[in-house]
């Protein structure tokens, strides 16, 4: 401890010799509530433990008093405590007012007492507003203060409470290194601050009973088993009272969804507490099997309650303090600990804002077992304050002294942060190319790989696993949580064994693959693998125009002619994993040859293959190039050259691109015809060319109920690979926030 560092042996030698030659030290310890006895009864145990150094009087006030918050002082008296003084000091409202009320009833009522007892030093815990009455007393009729817990940081009213007490404050007792350095930033003393740990440490590390299973039977119910229940304990945010209530609802909407066994304690005495009570009798918590509704639990039995549950949920300090000694999981709701240090058992729902996003939080969370976390305590706070109190000498001046040291910031979870930086690894296998890239949730592409794709199957399986393994290391670099592994491949794919069946001849070899198997062993994630049609339907669906639409078809225009079909929000596969072939709808019985053996399908004609075959004819008659144009001897026809031609004014180019725009329009009034969707994307190279004469040949040949479907190019700049990414993050989400 650093003040035992900063004070010489010999010193605090003298000062023990010389209170204990003059008189034992007189200690008031003053509580509020159940909250802050629980952090008090160790020391006030120490205190009477060693009678021949310290006399201790025990002052009651707040909400101890009041039977709707379970008159809480009887717990007191059963610990053999006697109470000096009992001062029923809350003005009932539960608004703002009302607290202010009670400060201010407290004010008066306080100096008669501390006049009468005289105490050489007060212990005040912690950050409620009968906590600031206390002080200010003390404070204003010279009054030692030891100050608990303060240097913390939190939500609400109380963050600046608990820093006003602590400029009352003349001594302080800090729980972590943290709120120490906070402390020192604050300008206090460093000799008169000490590191102790939480007092309530001292209890819960020591906490040995064999007979839980009694106390959880006797607040849940003998049917309930240990992990396999919920503590719910949240209390109203002072400086936002309607959102903490409508967060309060909600949060009972979601335990209510989870179906768990739940125990619920009533709130505190703040502002707000009476809506709160209201939400809990309106939805009939009470009454509900699945619910126990309590106002108090003794410390001892909450103990074990917190220690054997499958999670805590709220926004109780106690929470992210005290219930990381036994590893439970726990979900702190909305900004009332904000900045508090947790340990990696507690994750953040800061904007609770929906019960999707509680209940998602619950299912993370429920049944796991974390490490005991001593982030506040070892189990030696009480020695450490006790030998503290004994070091003071009364003698010494109450003038403060100041420093500046800095401070560190806290880090913690945040499920906000974990949404955010959910990412996909997606695989695009083409018939040049092969790509693997980092997809973010927001469709953002964060980081791309591209490679050749080899020959043959060995060194192309080689090559996906080796460039997928050096993706998911640089993920960790970028902060990108990897769910999954997506692959868009073409040809026909069993999308759910993750098996390529057949695939185009563009890419050989390639028959009866399994890849889903190679790559999760490679990488111990999910893989997900469908054909590239597919593919550009998801990537729709996720970021593209088709979000949101129940029914619509995508066209994919490029190499080949694909699509995906998405009816009811849900993709179409078929019995055979055979559907949206669109490129292969014929348009013409007597139509040039298409690769699958056919004629007059629509790839026969609007492919990109098509349009080069189309090209080719033209350059060998010598009908191609017009003025403006210029082609290299070793330089290949292509497609482009095509389209070229005819913006170039070439009038037999031209036929050919209108000829395929009427085949790919008349494909897409059938497909109209069949399924009916409100909207028809065109996507890749060529989409842009042909979506005019695509809807003239909808105006001429559509079916009138048809005809106001809307036909729109993408605007997606990588549809294979978002769409890849789609299918891991649609897949192992699943969830709307």
């Amino acid at each position: 401890e650093v003040y035992f560092k900063n004070l010489s042996k010999q010193k605090q030698k003298e000062v023990m010799e010389k209170n204990e030659n003059n008189h034992k030290l007189r200690v008031c310890v003053a509580t509020c509530n159940r909250a802050d006895y629980s952090k008090l009864a160790p020391i006030m145990f120490g205190i009477k433990a060693e009678p021949q150094f310290f006399e201790l009087d025990v002052v009651v006030l707040g909400s101890h008093l009041i039977d709707d918050y379970g008159n809480t002082y009887r717990m007191i008296e059963q610990d053999d405590f006697d109470i000096h003084t009992r001062l029923h000091t809350i003005v009932r409202g539960e608004d703002e007012a009302a607290m202010v009320e009670s400060v201010g009833l407290a004010l008066v009522k306080l100096p008669d007492v501390l006049n009468r007892l005289k105490p050489d030093i007060m212990i005040v815990h912690g950050d409620r507003f009968d906590a600031l009455a206390l002080a200010t007393s003390a404070a204003l009729m010279n009054i030692r203060i030891l100050h608990i817990e303060g240097g913390e940081v939190s939500g609400t009213i109380d963050d600046s409470i608990r820093h006003a007490i602590t400029k009352l404050a003349h001594y302080h007792v800090c729980c972590t290194r943290s709120a120490e350095q906070h402390l020192i930033a604050m300008c206090e003393d460093h000799d008169r601050i000490l590191l102790a740990g939480c007092p309530s440490y001292d209890k819960l590390l020591s906490a040995k009973n064999k007979d839980y299973m009694s106390v959880i039977r006797m607040w849940l119910g003998e049917d309930v088993k240990t992990r396999d229940y919920i503590v719910a304990l949240q209390h109203p945010v002072t400086t936002d009272i309607k959102h903490s209530i409508k967060m309060f609802e909600l949060t009972l909407d979601a335990l209510i969804s989870f179906n768990k066994r739940t125990l619920v304690l009533f709130p505190n005495v703040d502002a707000g507490s009476k809506e709160m009570v209201r939400v809990m009798r309106k939805k009939g918590i009470e009454h509900h099997p699945n619910f126990r509704a309590v106002k108090h639990v003794p410390f001892d039995q909450f103990i074990q309650l917190v220690a054997h549950a499958g999670c805590m949920i709220g926004n109780s300090s106690c929470g992210v303090r005290e219930v990381g000694a036994f590893g439970t999981p726990v979900i702190n709701l909305g900004t009332r600990q904000t900045g508090r240090e947790t340990g990696e058992n507690v994750l953040h729902v800061r904007d609770a804002d929906t019960q999707d996003k509680i209940l998602h939080a619950l299912q993370l969370q429920f049944g796991k077992q974390y490490p005991c976390s001593k982030i506040y305590g070892d189990g030696n706070a009480v020695p450490r304050i006790l030998k503290f109190l004994k070091s003071i000498d009364l003698k010494e001046p109450l003038q403060k002294k100041f420093c500046f040291p800095p401070v560190k910031d806290n880090i913690s979870q945040d499920i906000d942060h974990i949404l955010e930086t959910q990412s996909a690894l997606a695989v695009d296998l083409g018939g040049t190319n092969l790509r693997v890239a980092i997809v973010s949730m927001k469709g953002e592409i964060v980081k791309k790989y591209t490679q050749l794709n080899p020959k043959t199957y060995e060194d192309r399986l080689e090559l996906i696993l080796k460039m997928c393994v050096e993706a998911a290391s640089e993920a960790v670099n970028v902060n990108c949580r990897i769910l999954g592994v997506g692959v868009s491949t073409g040809g026909r794919v069993n999308a759910r064994e993750g098996i390529v069946l057949h695939s185009t001849k563009l890419i050989q070899e390639w028959s009866s693959v399994d890849l889903r198997t190679p790559i999760s062993d490679a990488l111990h994630l999910p893989v997900w693998v469908d054909n590239d049609g597919n593919c550009a339907a998801l990537a729709e669906r996720k970021f593209g125009h088709g979000k949101g639409i129940e029914n619509f078809v995508t066209l994919i225009t490029g190499t080949g002619i694909g699509g995906g079909i998405v009816h009811q929000h849900e993709l179409i596969h078929g019995s055979s994993f055979c559907a949206a072939e669109l490129g292969h709808i014929v348009v013409s019985l007597d139509g040039p040859e298409c690769l699958c053996g056919s004629q007059g399908c629509i790839e026969a004609y609007a492919s990109g293959i098509a349009l080069q075959r189309e090209a080719k004819k033209l350059h060998d008659e010598d009908l191609l190039l017009v003025e403006g144009m210029s082609m290299k001897k070793e330089e290949v026809v292509s497609a482009a050259h095509l389209i070229q031609a005819a913006k170039l004014g070439n009038a037999k180019a031209d036929s050919i691109l209108r000829t395929a725009g009427m085949a790919l329009g008349l494909g897409v009034v059938n497909i109209l015809h069949t399924m009916n969707p409100s909207l028809v994307i065109l996507s890749g190279v060529l989409a842009s060319h042909y979506v005019n004469t695509v809807k003239d040949v909808i105006n001429r040949q559509a079916l009138s109920s048809v005809k106001t479907v809307d036909v729109v190019v993408s605007n997606l700049a990588d549809p294979a690979l978002l769409g890849a990414a789609s299918l891991v993050l649609d897949y192992t989400t699943r969830r709307i926030y």
